[in-house]
This record gives C-alpha cells, structure tokens and sequence, in this order.
C-alpha cells in the first residue's frame, strides 16, 4: 500500500461501493488531547495527592500499569480501574470536561455522511460511564445513526473476535464498509475481519505530532476523505 505524501491522497475509497462508515470516537471524532491529559496528568496528579506521594512518581507507577493491561478490555475500564486505584474516574473526568471536544472537521464530515444517505455507526472502546459523559458534552449521539461501545461485547476492538460479535448487533457488509480509527491494531483486526477499507487518523491528538502509520491509508483529519 502507497503512502500519503506532499498531502495529497495516492489512495481515495470509492464512495460508490460504500454503504457503511465505522468510526472511532476518541482521537478519530473526539480531539484525544482529553485523554491523553487526562491519563498522564490530571489523573496522576490526583492519585499522588490521594496516596500522599510525588506526582512524578504516580505517574511512573501508574504509566507502568496502563502498560501492562495495553490492547485488553480492561486497558479501557472504568471499573477495572477504579478498583485498582481506589479513585471515582467519571468524577475526575468531569472536572476537566470543558476539554472535551470534536476534532477539527469532525462535524462537518458526519453532516456529509448524514446528507450522503450513508449509515453512521459510532464504535468505541471507551467505557460507558465515560461514553455517557462524552455524548453529554458534544451530541454526538445526534449526528450518527448507531453507537456501539466494546464493553457491552466483552471484547476490545483489537480483538479479531470484537468484528464478528459487532456485526450480529450491526448487520453491516464488510465489503462495503470504511472504517477510521487512530488505533493501528484496530485497523489491522478490521482488515483480517474482511473490511474492505480501514483508514488511519494521523492527527488523533490536535496538540501533538502527526503519528507514523507504517504505510497504511491515512489522512491528517477526516476533511481529507470527505464523501
């Protein structure tokens, strides 16, 4: 596969054979700077100060069990996490909500699908209770047709398994379907699943560098791929 150079696209998806676009809602649809601040600063900060220790050093405990769970449900959950750390992570998260957004385009690309007669389908590794927050502060729930949030399937969307069970819920063909998401090993379980075309964000968080996609069809945000 072609990389993306000089910014302009080598690859395009043929609209006309797509009836079905899955996206990604943190750092695809959702700016990822929340969760990035959140789990690198706000919250460790808030558990140095529950423990009585120094924030550099709850962040580097904390960081080496976020580690250690990478690419498992429970990397995702609330209540896995709750347990572990003794700390009401909704609460925390609402007291940075104002940094909740929509990535730039965002919008703007889910009212073209809408106008396009395609069918929308939000699918989210993120945790209910957060999930529930995060609709709360955009509408998002407003501008797609369907959400799907991986808890409910006890499956992380890395997981090959996640694909099969999502489409017993959402009868979609993979044949005519676009997934985008900023998560590369999402795209790769997609694309052994049969999707036909998997997309990467390189841009998930807006404050930091775009990602290496290791050559994988990718655009800086999701006007590049307008339908």
């Amino acid at each position: 596969m072609q990389r993306e150079t000089a910014g302009r696209l080598p690859w395009m998806p043929d609209w006309s054979r797509i009836d079905t676009v899955l996206l990604d809602m943190d750092g695809t649809v959702l700016d990822l700077h929340f969760d990035n601040h959140f789990w690198t600063e706000h919250l460790p900060k808030r558990w140095a100060e529950s423990r009585g220790m120094a924030p550099a050093a709850a962040r580097d405990e904390l960081m080496a069990m976020i580690t250690r769970v990478a690419g498992t449900l429970d990397f995702y959950c609330l209540d896995y996490w709750r347990a572990r750390l003794g700390l009401d992570l909704v609460a925390l998260k609402r007291e940075i909500a104002d940094g909740i957004r929509m990535l730039p385009h965002a919008r703007r690309f889910l009212e073209a699908l809408r106008a396009s007669g395609r069918r929308s389908v939000l699918v989210t590794d993120c945790h209910r209770d957060a999930l529930t927050l995060k609709l709360e502060r955009t509408g998002l729930a407003d501008l797609v047709d369907a959400v799907y949030c991986s808890h409910d399937h006890g499956l992380p969307k890395e997981d090959d398994a996640f694909w099969r069970a999502l489409r017993r819920a959402e009868p979609f063909d993979p044949a005519r379907t676009l997934l985008l998401d900023d998560n590369l090993r999402v795209l790769d379980a997609a694309r052994r699943y049969g999707i036909a075309w998997t997309v990467a964000v390189r841009c998930p968080d807006s404050r930091a560098a775009p990602r290496d996609t290791g050559g994988r069809p990718a655009v800086d945000d999701l006007a590049a791929i307008m339908p």
